[in-house]
């Protein structure tokens, strides 16, 4: 249910932050495509209630997959990679994809499950809950929209969070815990970088003289 709220969200922000953020950028939306990515999650959502399991969401996983995958692509990243504050919207979102593909590895018990839960949580929703609350922060309290080398900073973190947690016990079951270690850290830097650069502008009144 989570990923198909993200999914209904980003479908509607993401390209339009693209284009108003990234000079040059042309991200459109496919409406079969669209229907294809909303529905693809929705049949996973169904799978899961009927208790499918094996190939059977395997399957479904990985189509579901496939077709974010050509979703997150029509949105150009490669245009946004001078904005940080866009481009952390589409790692954000590459993140959603790889947890399909993931999930269907080990759904065939190619893998454990740790990876593809962490893929989404740690990757999908630590990463675009930080480039939301920078965005519209900034927006809310009349600052241009623009991120700063401590937002890019805590972007990089958060992304590091992920692929310390996702890959390393991939990589080699043995850097299980030292990958907790290493995620939590790089997770706690993100986000402290965030409160110090955020509270104040949360505290003191608009730059814009505007209320609220």
């Amino acid at each position: 249910v989570v990923l198909f709220i993200i999914a209904v969200m980003t479908g509607r922000v993401v390209p339009m932050f693209t284009n108003n953020g990234a000079p040059g950028a042309q991200a459109r939306r496919e409406p079969r495509l669209e229907t294809l990515a909303l529905g693809s999650v929705l049949v996973l959502l169904a799978a899961d209630a009927l208790g499918l399991q094996g190939l059977p969401i395997a399957v479904v996983a990985l189509l579901a997959a496939a077709v974010h995958a050509a979703r997150w692509w029509l949105w150009q990243p490669w245009k946004t990679l001078r904005h940080p504050l866009v481009w952390v919207l589409h790692a954000a979102y590459a993140w959603l994809p790889l947890h399909l593909a993931l999930r269907a590895a080990a759904a065939l018990g190619w893998i454990a499950a740790g990876p593809a839960t962490h893929a989404l949580t740690v990757g999908l929703i630590g990463t675009l809950t930080l480039g939301m609350i920078t965005r519209t922060a900034l927006g809310h309290t009349g600052r241009p929209l623009r991120a700063g080398r401590i937002e890019t900073a805590a972007y990089l973190a958060v992304l590091g969070a992920a692929v310390a947690r996702v890959f390393m016990p991939l990589l080699d079951a043995a850097w299980l815990l030292p990958s907790v270690g290493v995620s939590a850290a790089l997770w706690s830097l993100a986000f402290v970088l965030y409160l110090v650069r955020y509270t104040p502008l949360l505290l003191w009144p608009r730059a814009d003289g505007q209320p609220g």
